[in-house]
């Protein structure tokens, strides 16, 4: 084998592999830009000026996101846009005064990924999403969307908000398509992945699954490396008592 022959080989293997990573969700990896204006309670959760994890304003003082997403560094919020780019001019950014993450979180296997996040200051006429007011069970097939600045088909975290359509599927039937790599926790909706073009990736984790105009659920569990199995959610209604208490706290 020529050393020409074995680049070119490797060259093409390397290809495929960022293909088959990328292909599972074609509609939010290389999928298209939300309308102008219409999600900006999408919050960019960042360390050190670097967007990590997606959130959604759920109050003028809070975000809400996943409690994984709680890493080291500082913490600040980007909200009020769908182009999170340095280098957009009054890029509006927040520090966050108080992390709240849910008690029994341990880790994202265990589940209660959770995780509300108190700003420096209360925003005037910010726009925020509802979340839902009771425990009400979602319909398996319920038409939703999904959105964040994830990972693309190329790997690169972009600086458009991307959002794509899913569908939510029957617990009992994503249980047992987990099983073979982990138990789901409690408290959590299956929604997205599961042989489709959509989905979410890293970078997406944190942000909303939003069902007829609710937030209710929080990306917990991607399927990047996972193309055949549902998206992992941690479902809002569950923990609404614990949300108003921190809320109500002021904390």
């Amino acid at each position: 084998m020529t050393t020409a022959y074995s680049l070119l080989l490797s060259v093409a293997l390397t290809s495929l592999t960022l293909t088959g990573l990328g292909a599972f969700g074609a509609d939010i990896i290389n999928g298209k830009k939300a309308k102008k204006s219409s999600m900006l309670y999408m919050a960019s959760v960042q360390i050190e000026g670097q967007h990590k994890c997606g959130g959604f304003l759920i109050d003028p003082s809070y975000v809400l996101t996943a409690a994984h997403c709680d890493k080291s560094g500082n913490m600040t919020v980007v909200l009020g846009t769908h182009n999170i780019s340095p280098q957009v001019a009054n890029l509006r950014r927040y520090t966050v005064q108080n992390k709240h993450k849910h008690p029994s979180f341990k880790n994202v296997k265990t589940g209660n990924d959770i995780m509300l996040l108190k700003l420096s200051k209360k925003l005037k006429r910010a726009k925020t999403i509802k979340i839902p007011s009771n425990d009400k069970p979602l319909k398996p097939k319920s038409k939703c969307q999904v959105a964040g600045w994830g990972k693309t088909e190329q790997l690169n975290v972009v600086n458009d908000l991307l959002v794509t359509d899913v569908s939510t599927i029957n617990f009992t039937t994503c249980k047992t398509m987990w099983e073979k790599l982990q138990k789901l926790p409690d408290n959590v909706l299956c929604a997205g992945g599961s042989k489709t073009k959509s989905g979410a990736c890293q970078g997406d984790l944190g942000g909303p699954l939003v069902c007829s105009g609710k937030a209710v659920g929080i990306v917990s569990l991607d399927r990047c490396d996972n193309p055949n199995i549902p998206n992992i959610y941690t479902q809002i209604s569950k923990y609404t008592v614990w949300i108003k208490k921190v809320i109500n706290g002021g904390a």
